[in-house]
């Protein structure tokens, strides 16, 4: 384990800058956007799941009074010379000839009020000629099945298929010999798995306004998790040039991955520019559900085989992953996720990506691997209970350590995972006494990160106050964190730095917030930028005693020849120094555009008590605990609030939720009320355990924490639900209804 050091800013834990003005009420969201003249646009969506459009008339809808602009596919770009991909992601914006799902967009209306857009929206006529829906994947994946889309052909086959398919891809990855594995194996065991389709449940529901000047130039105000990527999908879905669409970032009221992807944004683009107004679009929550991305439904079969001490010589999954109507599914990152903390020899992973007449899904948390973990994780907890072995021993036994060759592709450079393990089993929690119809579960989770690009600028004012501009959006307290990471690099106090999210115009591009990238990516442009400032300081400093700029010192803030050179001066503050500004040479600013590598992967250890009640089959969390690897925590506050989130998230996916739909691809549950998210009440206190392993290629060894908590969760609930019953459960949500059937069965 790496040494921790010692650190005046980073690793505290100041008060969020923007914490305040949140929860009073004052921060702006996607909604609270008002411009002179705005009108109010609403969606014309899809009765049917599946269904031919042989006609939209929305003529009785421009009649109305009061309504400004109709808008349908015939206003966007011809769809007939793109590429099907690009195609199929102009259909999930506003549907052509056809709808793949219950929900999908087809036309939009803009009027005075929501209620008279509504009103006009409920006047479009549509003729449809229904299609028969496929919800099930081993269903569309049968040779009779309707099929979804005519030009898609199944990718990842020996030989170019000559016919389209539901299927999306076939995928691959191998390690070593797969047959000698499970021919070495004394233990081999075997089971299906199977994950619904859940939806990341964030309390803000999407909202832009668009406003569309003469000359063609745009201004969004949005929610979303990246403004430049949402500029350059609505530039492309419109048919503009990106360099006409200036996005402005609102607060976000949460994404976890859902807010990644353009809904409304190009349709109220188009609906301002035929109106001639600014117009404001907010989904009603049912839409949210309906219409925007859930993570994936997953069946996945897991089979692994060791020796008789516990060493696992050979794993093998098949990932069958829903896609939603259009390709897109995360099954990539659930391969590569589902075996790599263990030191495994032999290793196959097959993956299969369907499409089904659902709303296409988007990333949610560590998209895809909460699916295949809980797999993975589960048979390794029977594996446990075979061998009659402590499943933090038989983790130990096979982990992945410095220098373990993932089967996906990297060899680990220092990573934390037996550190993790060793810190829950000496956990106190661990140790507790368990009682009738109780259970304990354990599971490992594991998260890849990513770097990207990411652009930061560092201006110094004439009150020596240091101003950051950068442009990721904050889900998570990154502002705080790259003030924290800011104060550490120029030793100037946390309270004296002030950072700001600028808009698509105003700042260097960034890709989005997400994958854990933000702090490891960004925080290193506005480390960079520091760095630059700190040597135009000491310049300046130089400058001003008459010295060279490598005389001079640069600590605590403040500029000091080095010893022995001029020592009758005196130590030049930062505040000093900007006033003097005008005199040795202007203003002082930095910037700094990178494209981050070597993010860092992350490990964490969970483990749960529950206790069953047999009667109704309800289970009731007694316990949760968490340990992540943070590489350093820049801000423990907020990466324990990541942990706390991720198990809450991953609980509540264990226990209850899922998308119901009826017969003909109608979602049953799209609501708060019916699709049961966990309340306060149904958790417990979470505890958490940061352990610090530094990752060497980040100035302060900072891992991406935020994908990585939601990971485990799902089997550690189901490992402790199937100790409590001494029955191996393997089909999500462990609902009460789902639970006593399977007790009544035995």
């Amino acid at each position: 384990m790496a040494e921790a050091q010692d650190y005046t800013y980073v690793g505290t834990r100041p008060v969020r800058p923007d914490g305040i003005e949140k929860v009073t009420g004052k921060a702006n969201y996607g909604a609270d956007e008002s411009r002179p003249g705005l009108i109010h646009g609403v969606v014309v969506r899809s009765t049917h799941a599946h269904a031919l459009i042989e006609d939209i008339d929305v003529s009785e809808a421009l009649a109305l009074d009061g309504v400004y602009s109709v808008v349908t596919a015939a206003d966007f770009p011809a769809r007939d010379k793109i590429s099907p991909a690009r195609k199929r992601m102009f259909e999930n914006i506003i549907a052509g000839h056809k709808v793949v799902y219950h929900g999908q967009p087809l036309a939009a209306v803009a009027a005075s009020s929501v209620a008279l857009a509504q009103k006009a929206a409920d006047l479009v006529k549509v003729t449809y000629k229904a299609l028969p829906v496929v919800l099930d994947m081993r269903d569309a994946m049968a040779p009779d099945a309707s099929v979804l889309h005519d030009d898609m052909f199944t990718q990842g086959l020996p030989e170019t298929p000559d016919k389209p398919s539901n299927v999306v891809q076939k995928t691959a990855i191998r390690k070593g010999d797969i047959d000698e594995g499970f021919a070495e194996a004394d233990i081999v065991i075997e089971r299906e798995f199977v994950t619904p389709m859940v939806h990341q449940g964030y309390i803000e529901p999407h909202a832009c306004t668009a406003d569309v000047n003469t000359d063609g130039h745009t201004t969004l105000w949005c929610s979303s998790q990246g403004h430049f990527g949402i500029r350059d999908m609505a530039a492309l879905s419109l048919g503009m040039d990106a360099g006409d669409i200036r996005v402005v970032p609102q607060e976000i009221g949460g994404g976890f991955g859902g807010k990644t992807v353009v809904y409304l944004e190009p349709l109220a683009i188009k609906l301002s520019a035929k109106a001639g107004r600014p117009v404001k679009m907010v989904m009603p929550r049912d839409e949210v559900f309906r219409a925007t991305g859930p993570a994936s439904g997953t069946i996945n079969t897991v089979k692994i085989g060791a020796k008789k001490d516990g060493t696992i010589v050979a794993a093998y999954a098949n990932l069958l992953y829903e896609a939603g109507a259009f390709p897109g599914s995360p099954l990539g990152a659930g391969a590569m996720c589902i075996f790599a903390p263990y030191d495994i020899p032999n290793i196959l992973i097959e993956g299969t990506e369907v499409v089904v007449n659902k709303p296409r899904v988007a990333a949610y948390r560590a998209p895809g691997a909460p699916q295949s973990m809980f797999a993975g994780e589960s048979v390794l907890d029977e594996l446990a209970q075979t061998l009659d072995m402590d499943p933090i021993d038989l983790r130990l036994k096979n982990a992945a350590t410095k220098g373990t060759h993932a089967a996906y592709g990297p060899r680990f450079k220092d990573i934390g995972l037996v550190e993790c393990l060793q810190a829950a089993k000496a956990h106190p929690n661990y140790q507790r006494a368990l009682e009738k119809n109780q259970g304990r579960g354990v599971a490992v989770g594991f998260w890849f990160n990513a770097g990207n690009n990411s652009s930061a600028e560092v201006h110094v004012a004439e009150s020596g106050m240091i101003q950051i501009v950068e442009g990721s959006p904050d889900i998570g307290g990154s502002r705080a964190a790259m003030a924290l990471m800011a104060a550490e690099t120029m030793q100037v106090p946390y309270d004296r730095i002030r950072v700001r999210i600028g808009d698509t115009d105003s700042t260097g591009f960034c890709n989005t917030t997400g994958g854990s990238r933000t702090t490891f990516a960004t925080g290193m442009a506005v480390i960079n930028a520091c760095e630059d400032v700190v040597v135009q300081l000491k310049e300046r400093a130089a400058i001003t005693w008459g010295i060279d700029a490598d005389q001079v010192d640069w600590r605590d803030g403040q500029a000091f020849p080095k010893p022995g050179v001029n020592t009758e001066a005196e130590p030049l503050t930062l505040a000093k120094l900007a006033r003097s500004f005008p005199k040795t040479g202007g203003p002082i600013s930095a910037r700094a555009s990178l494209n981050a590598q070597g993010p860092g992967p992350s490990f964490a250890v969970n483990f749960c008590d529950v206790e069953v009640d047999r009667e109704t089959g309800s289970t009731q969390v007694l316990s949760f605990t968490a340990i992540q690897d943070a590489g350093r925590a820049i801000h423990p506050d907020y990466v324990e609030g990541q942990m706390q989130g991720g198990a809450a998230q991953g609980i509540g996916w264990a226990l209850n939720e899922e998308y119901l739909f009826d017969e003909n691809g109608i979602l049953e549950n799209p609501g708060f009320l019916d699709y049961r998210i966990p309340v306060a009440s149904d958790l417990p206190m979470i505890d958490t355990q940061i352990i610090e392993v530094h990752n060497d290629t980040h100035p302060y060894g900072v891992r991406g924490v935020g994908e990585t908590p939601i990971i485990a969760p799902l089997a550690a609930v189901g490992n402790a639900v199937s100790r409590a019953l001494g029955i191996r459960m393997s089909d999500l949500p462990l609902s009460p209804p789902k639970v006593l059937a399977i007790i009544d069965g035995q």
